[in-house]
């Protein structure tokens, strides 16, 4: 396979779930505001901007440097949402992706290409006005969107180097945004005291960012933050745990070189590189005790989790993606600018 080919198709697949995560964070933010006493405040709207990793940009933005608060409902959801500044608003991600489909409409199926530009089109028209009013009904829209483009690649797609490059995107994007969500809301709960109503509204409001409630109340039926945070970040049959992601991405790894010993991938045998930093990630993961991260514990240990991470990402970018020769300075620089997020 091309690298140009390889690097649409990955960046295609992490733009998609990188909409969709925003979405769903966005909308359990708005649903938790509900059940808390305040609505409005630096403690409900900012850790979305923490979550994302563009505070400086947000900043740049939305502060007037007169002391008030920028984290409003408003705000963050234009930034989050469309805001032209930032790279990684949802309607950005979704005509990144759509742009990279277009660039290899060849490699993907008819069926995939209609998903997509469904998708573009219901978010490059929305009515910004009444999305602010009532965005539920939008996220929802871009959520089940993903999901059907997902399910439309495994029907409709041989599941061949370029279904497994899709499954890359996915699944180092996933793991990247379970991380962080992880990361943000449980410093949250230092907040709360143990046990209290607060408390276990920010457990379920971490849940339900990931789309784990249900997931987990299906494995335990105390609402603990420790076997919260072992549950996204452990386990190993939920689908969004940063340990079922790495896993998959291993898999995609692997089945990826041994494509390529048999001559199908064409361009680089040399997998090394991925192949031993996910190896020693999911090593590590597997003997890993939640116990040994809990408490001031965790936020370095997830910290160092996401470094590794891009590591994954840059190694995959090295091995496969090395698009230099076909891409224009700037657009090679914007996608490396977005494997660092």
């Amino acid at each position: 396979m091309l690298s140009r080919v390889a690097d649409a198709l990955y960046w295609m697949s992490r733009y998609i779930e990188r909409a969709e995560d925003i979405t769903r964070i966005l909308t359990v933010n708005y649903h938790a505001l509900l059940d808390l006493p305040t609505a409005d405040d630096d403690y409900a709207w900012e850790p979305l901007i923490e979550i994302t990793g563009d505070k400086r940009i947000f900043i740049e933005a939305f502060d007037t440097g007169n002391g008030s608060n920028p984290y409003h409902v408003r705000s963050v959801s234009e930034f989050l949402l469309w805001h032209p500044a930032n790279p990684n608003a949802v309607v950005t991600c979704i005509s990144q992706a759509r742009e990279n489909a277009r660039s290899v409409r060849e490699q993907i199926s008819s069926e995939m290409w209609e998903a997509l530009n469904r998708l573009y089109f219901m978010a490059k028209e929305v009515n910004k006005a009444a999305v602010m009013r009532g965005p539920v009904d939008f996220f929802t829209q871009v959520r089940d969107s993903s999901h059907m483009l997902q399910g439309i690649t495994h029907a409709t797609l041989t599941h061949d180097d370029r279904y497994e490059f899709i499954q890359l995107g996915k699944h180092i994007e996933r793991a990247d945004k379970t991380s962080r969500i992880l990361d943000v809301k449980y410093a949250s709960l230092h907040h709360f005291d143990d046990g209290s109503p607060q408390a276990s509204l920010q457990l379920m409001a971490m849940l339900r960012s990931c789309s784990a409630m249900e997931a987990f109340q299906k494995k335990s039926r105390q609402l603990q933050a420790w076997r919260v945070a072992e549950f996204m970040l452990l386990s190993q049959d939920f689908p969004r745990s940063v340990r079922f992601c790495v896993n998959q991405c291993q898999q995609s790894i692997n089945k990826l070189a041994a494509a390529s010993d048999n001559g199908l991938t064409g361009r680089n045998s040399t997998f090394a590189g991925p192949q031993r930093a996910l190896g020693r990630l999911v090593h590590d993961m597997d003997y890993l005790d939640i116990h040994e991260i809990l408490g001031v514990d965790m936020h370095p240990y997830l910290d160092q989790l996401q470094l590794r991470l891009n590591q994954v990402g840059h190694e995959i970018a090295r091995t496969f993606l090395n698009t230099q020769v076909i891409l224009s300075g700037e657009k090679a620089n914007q996608q490396v600018q977005q494997q660092q997020q």
